[in-house]
Formats: C-alpha cells, sequence, structure tokens
C-alpha cells in the first residue's frame, strides 16, 4: 500500500505547485532574457485574457496626464520582481528595479460602445546589462490573445472620440524601432510616463494617492513627506490655469522628444513642464528644421496669434510630414489642440 499512498503526495504536491505558478505571474531569471511569444505566457492576468484582470503582483497604475493616441482607452500596469522596490526621484522616472515589468495595453471603443483591443506594449528592465528593453503584442480578431510583433501593422479602426463622436482611421501600431524613437534620452532608452509627478495624485474612489499606497505596501522607497511635485490634470480647468493645463499636456505628448538628449532635440524646441526659457519654449522662435510641415509660418508660437503659430498649426494636422507629434496619433486631437490654441491666444502680446 506504499506506493499507492506515495504516488498520492507526489500527486498533491504537483498540484499545489501548479496552482502557485497560476497564481504569480512569471518571473524572470537573470540570464538570456527573451520576451515570450504570447501575452498569456507571462500569466500577468488571470481568466478571460481581454480583461486584463491582474494577478497578485501586477499593479495597475494611472497617469494624471496621459499621451495622446487615438482616442485610445489605455490600461497601465507594474511587475516589480519580489522583494524590491522602486526608489523615488523628483526628475524623470522612477528609479525602477532591474526585472521590472511595465506593461501597457491599447484599445478603442467601438461604435457599439465595446473595447476592442489592439496592442499591448511591454517595457523589461534587463538584469543583464540594466538596460530597458520593449516589445510589441498584437492582438487577434477573436480578443483571445497577442502575439509578439516586431515590424508593427497598419490596423483600420472605427472608434468613439471622447465626446461620441464616429471616427474610421488606419491605426499605427508601431514597430519595435518607432519606440524607441520616443523612449530613447542621450541613446538610453527609458519609461516615459510613470513619473512621480504623473502618479501624485488620488484615482477615483480611492482615499490615498498612488505614490502614497505604493509606499505603504512596500513598492517605492524614498517617498518625501512633502513637496512632491505634481503634474496638473490637463483636463481639469477648476483645479488649474490654462497655461498649468497647457504645460502639463505638451510636457507629457511633446517632451519625451523636445528636450536636451531627446529625438527632436537639434530643434531647440523644449517643452518640459519646468521649463521657463521663453525661446526654448518657441516663444516667437523661428523653426530650426520643421520644413514644409511649417505650413509657410514663420514662428514656432506667437502670443495671442495661435492661427500663425507653427506649434497649434502641426497639432492641428494629421498629415504625414506635418503632424505633431509625428508618431502615436493618426487623427487630430481636437480637445488637446483647443487647449493650445486657448493657451497661446491668452499669452500676453510681446511689444
Amino acid at each position: 500500500m506504499r506506493k499507492p499512498c506515495l504516488l498520492l503526495l507526489m500527486f498533491v504536491f504537483l498540484l499545489a505547485w501548479f496552482n502557485s505558478c497560476q497564481q504569480q505571474p512569471a518571473r524572470q531569471d537573470n540570464a538570456g532574457f527573451q520576451f515570450r511569444e504570447k501575452l498569456s505566457d507571462y500569466g500577468f492576468f488571470a481568466g478571460d485574457l481581454k480583461t486584463l484582470t491582474p494577478r497578485k503582483g501586477v499593479v495597475r497604475y494611472d497617469l494624471s496626464t496621459p499621451l495622446f493616441t487615438d482616442y485610445a482607452v489605455k490600461d497601465r500596469f507594474v511587475v516589480l520582481p519580489e522583494g524590491k522596490a522602486a526608489q523615488y526621484t523628483a526628475q524623470g522616472p522612477l528609479d525602477f528595479p532591474d526585472s521590472t515589468f511595465i506593461i501597457k495595453n491599447f484599445a478603442y471603443t467601438s461604435p457599439e460602445h465595446k473595447k476592442v483591443m489592439i496592442e499591448t506594449r511591454l517595457l523589461f528592465k534587463d538584469p543583464a546589462d540594466k538596460n530597458w528593453k520593449v516589445m510589441n503584442y498584437l492582438w487577434n480578431d477573436q480578443q483571445t490573445e497577442a502575439v509578439k510583433w516586431i515590424l508593427g501593422k497598419k490596423i483600420p479602426i472605427t472608434l468613439l472620440d471622447d465626446s461620441g463622436e464616429k471616427i474610421s482611421t488606419v491605426y499605427q501600431m508601431p514597430n519595435t524601432n518607432d519606440c524607441k524613437r520616443c523612449h530613447i534620452n542621450n541613446s538610453v532608452l527609458t519609461p516615459i510616463g510613470p513619473k512621480a509627478r504623473n502618479l501624485n495624485f488620488t484615482l477615483a474612489g480611492q482615499t490615498s494617492g498612488q505614490l502614497q499606497q505604493w509606499a505603504s505596501a512596500g513598492m517605492l522607497q524614498g517617498l518625501p513627506a512633502a513637496d512632491v511635485p505634481q503634474l496638473p490634470d490637463w483636463k481639469d480647468s477648476v483645479h488649474y490655469t490654462v497655461n498649468e493645463r497647457a504645460r502639463a499636456y505638451l510636457d507629457v505628448n511633446c517632451a519625451h522628444c523636445h528636450t536636451k538628449g531627446g529625438d527632436a532635440f537639434n530643434t531647440g524646441l523644449f517643452l518640459e513642464y519646468e521649463q521657463n526659457g521663453s525661446d526654448h519654449l518657441g516663444i516667437m522662435k523661428q523653426p530650426v528644421s520643421a520644413g514644409g510641415g511649417a505650413g509657410g509660418l514663420n514662428y514656432d508660437v506667437i502670443p495671442g496669434d495661435p492661427l500663425h503659430s507653427i506649434l497649434v498649426h502641426r497639432m492641428n494636422s494629421a498629415e504625414p510630414g506635418t503632424a505633431m507629434p509625428e508618431l502615436a496619433r493618426t487623427v487630430i486631437h481636437k480637445e488637446g489642440v483647443a487647449l493650445i490654441r486657448q493657451w497661446v491666444a491668452q499669452m500676453p502680446l510681446i511689444d
């Protein structure tokens, strides 16, 4: 009778081990990291994959002012290695530990008011060289899985924008090199969104801020008790001025390229929220390399005159070679353009 008992014990042990694997996202070892072929292979989400129900250790987060991408619905998650925490930084993204995953899912709202998945992007901080790596995953038509997709793809879609208007476009899923263009600063690939100032707010229905929750959970070290910078919510006209909201919008949508070391460094147009130099902000500044995209206009920003400001002109276009940002959108963000137009219009005139 000993052999059946031994087999039973082995079966119970294997079953317990299997269940424990299902309850945690797959951890990566420190050698020879390779992105997996399917999104489900990581074990980030439980149940039906398209619900994006995070397993233990997968933490959902949001940004006070997010990047615009064709009115996409975005879900963001971070997965820290077990027992490790991010370090607080006042400028730039948080200092995440090696083997961190950052997950960003893109979907759109269909005319039938259904959420349709398009792609999921992963950033992974490889412990082998301390550098971030990027990979895209394309969702199938059945909405059951997303597969590794390096080359990018043009995807015809019809969506509802924020006002419920129907828009048809060809969504541009970037290739991995496109992703690197926006994420590289001084030749180093880095996250864009999860900065302390863009995480420093309280989500709807909660009583404490995201950063405080992360610190309490042991996910974040070094968080100051006070004076943590906060990026304005570009939509919040009650608590923030037009200038604050417009500068926050430009910071998130433009400054990852328009900054020292960014892809648009040679333009001399720097749009970080803390930037104070009028010339760097484009005020009465002649463009360096706009070419035909400038539309025959002479200055990036003319106070009081959005109609003749190159910044507004390029944001209000979806034409390749003119549209800014160059990547990440195929339609005009009409609410964002309206805010920047208002910001320029109310600028004090220069004598």
